[in-house]
């Protein structure tokens, strides 16, 4: 009977927890209560500890400190989402008390297990029970009276894990939502899938990851009704378009790939295919690429790691289905003058007109008194918040979260003392304050939006002039007064506060939830819109998004100002992902 653990033990359960977590991360974000196509719990949380497990897995100090600081210093710094930042924080509370013992017996991990739940719980501004934080607390308590009755290190361990799963089966008890989907808490699932790992190394049975096995995709309904008159122009031909398949994917890493990989994988999909963009990390690789044999880009990437995000368009057939030239121009035009809107109206709040090309080309080496990072992704969109002075852009948003990691290189690229975050995701915001407290030749200040227009109206408010604490205050305070909305499809069939929703559905969801679904994408959005209008609203702002053409956004807009006639409404071509559109109402 082995009543101590020892460093080579403790790194072979940690990295046994890990595996199960990964294992086990399509089953978990099919568990997230929310009907969109972001199911991404269990994806974030074992991106957050398989940060960690790179870190082990390269440790030459093998003992408990090494491993602690391995865990702790990984979790933190790849934490992603609200689920990761919490699962680092269990993991920097349960090392921190771990570190300077040589081995570690059932009081030591009980205590471990307390520090733990502390220090998560500490990293969450308003806790909520029914979540993962319910279910380490349960955890810990179950340990310290295991170890209050001297119990042996196996039992004790799995004493614990089933009490844990008691707890997870509760949290629709404690939480309606979970209740009412049938589901219990996917960052819950997720936590119990780590220690049951752990608990199957503890007792001989090592979890491997499953290789070779793909991750579901989330997948669009396969159709979408929308009502709307106008004629594409058929005589454009399509004979120029050497690649008919716009494919793209994100692969899954199972280790972190050299250089020199990553290029025969660009050579690669250079030799079936052109337009490449493929970057990558320790951990994921994103390719975008046009070719005739989407397949073999499927296949040779599944040679790396799993897939997730796929998504493949024929841009042949979409090319017949395109708006005329002149359409085309109408809608760069109006793009043009959205631009030129917004920017005059933050000219106007600094009282300074807009620096020139040139002058911006001279200023990048200047160290600034104020930086701006933002989380975004749609062509429309990143180029809105760079005309408006955001200096840097983290490519993510809902589907993909970034990490720690990721906001504080960002916050690194900026040339300023004080470094204005806007996460535009409820999502990222843990991450981006996680990423505050760690980084040390900077003052990170976290503007809590949770949504694109938010982050343009915050902008708008900022004062050059004016201090740190005052920017901030403005800044945040302006946020509770823009309403936000998105519009996209359910990718299961559910029921939501007491709605039914069916797979396919298109839905609005603005601050207060799912307050709109039906069939047709421009009549939910003004039903949605029409929700969040108020007497005191005087503009409407849609951005469109890459799945919604010019015209039929343009219906959008006439049918807005028809029904609205005291009220501004302001379009511009977003080019976002999975919504339709994004909607603000001030």
């Amino acid at each position: 009977m082995i009543n101590t653990i020892d460093a080579a033990t403790l790194k072979k359960i940690f990295l046994s927890g890990a595996n199960n977590l990964s294992n086990n991360k399509e089953y978990i974000n099919e568990l997230n209560v929310f009907p969109v196509p972001d199911g991404d719990t269990g994806t974030n949380m074992t991106l957050t500890i398989m940060s960690a497990a790179g870190e082990v897995n390269n440790l030459k100090d093998m003992s408990i400190a090494g491993l602690a600081k391995a865990i702790s210093g990984g979790s933190l710094r790849g934490a992603r989402g609200n689920s990761g930042v919490i699962l680092s924080q269990l993991f920097r509370g349960f090392c921190k008390d771990i570190s300077d013992k040589e081995v570690l017996y059932v009081l030591d991990i009980a205590s471990a297990f307390s520090r733990a739940v502390d220090t998560a719980y500490k990293a969450v501004m308003k806790p909520k029970e029914g979540t993962i934080l319910t279910v380490a607390r349960g955890i810990a308590d179950k340990a310290s009276e295991c170890a209050d009755n001297d119990m042996d290190l196996l039992p004790f361990a799995e004493a614990v894990l089933a009490y844990g799963e008691e707890v997870l089966e509760k949290t629709p008890d404690l939480l309606p939502v979970l209740k009412e989907a049938g589901v219990v808490d996917s960052g819950g699932q997720g936590l119990i899938e780590v220690l049951r790992g752990a608990v199957m190394a503890l007792n001989g049975e090592f979890v491997d990851t499953v290789s070779g096995g793909q991750v579901a995709p989330k997948i669009k309904p396969a159709f979408r009704e929308i009502d709307f008159s106008g004629s594409s122009n058929d005589s454009i031909s399509t004979a120029d378009i050497k690649f008919a398949y716009c494919t793209e994917f994100i692969i899954i890493l199972d280790k972190p790939l050299p250089d020199k990989e990553v290029d025969s994988f660009k050579e690669y999909l250079l030799s079936i295919g052109d337009s490449l963009v493929c970057v990558a990390d320790d951990e994921l690789v994103k390719v975008h690429v046009h070719t005739n044999h989407p397949g073999l880009a499927f296949e040779k990437a599944l040679t790396y790691g799993a897939l997730t995000n796929m998504k493949i368009d024929n841009m042949k057939e979409e090319h017949s289905e395109r708006i005329s030239l002149a359409d085309e121009r109408n809608k760069a035009k109006e793009q043009e003058e959205s631009f030129k809107k917004i920017k005059l109206e933050l000219s106007q709040k600094k009282g300074t007109n807009d620096v020139s090309d040139d002058k911006k080309t001279e200023e990048t080496d200047v160290r600034k008194k104020y930086g701006f990072v933002a989380v975004a992704v749609g062509d429309g969109i990143e180029k809105l918040l760079t005309e408006i002075g955001i200096d840097h852009i983290i490519s993510g948003g809902q589907t993909m979260n970034p990490s720690t990691d990721d906001i504080l290189s960002a916050v690194e690229a900026v040339n300023a003392d004080n470094v204005f975050v806007f996460p535009n995701n409820k999502n990222i915001i843990l991450a981006a304050n996680q990423a505050s407290n760690i980084c040390k030749d900077k003052n990170i200040v976290v503007i809590p939006t949770t949504s694109i227009p938010q982050s343009i109206s915050a902008m708008i408010e900022f004062d050059e002039n004016g201090e740190v604490d005052t920017n901030k205050e403005v800044m945040a305070g302006v946020i509770s007064s823009v309403k936000t909305g998105e519009v996209t499809y359910a990718v299961r069939d559910t029921i939501f506060d007491g709605r039914e929703i069916h797979k396919g559905n298109i839905m609005g969801i603005d601050d207060s939830g799912i307050s709109a679904v039906g069939q047709n994408i421009n009549d939910t959005t003004i039903n949605m819109i029409g929700n969040m209008i108020d007497d005191d609203s005087s503009l409407i702002t849609v951005y469109y998004g890459a799945d919604i053409k010019y015209e039929e956004a343009q219906i959008l807009k006439e049918n807005l100002e028809a029904k609205y006639t005291d009220m501004d409404i302001d379009l511009h071509d977003g080019g976002q992902p999975i919504y339709y559109y994004i909607v603000s109402v001030e």
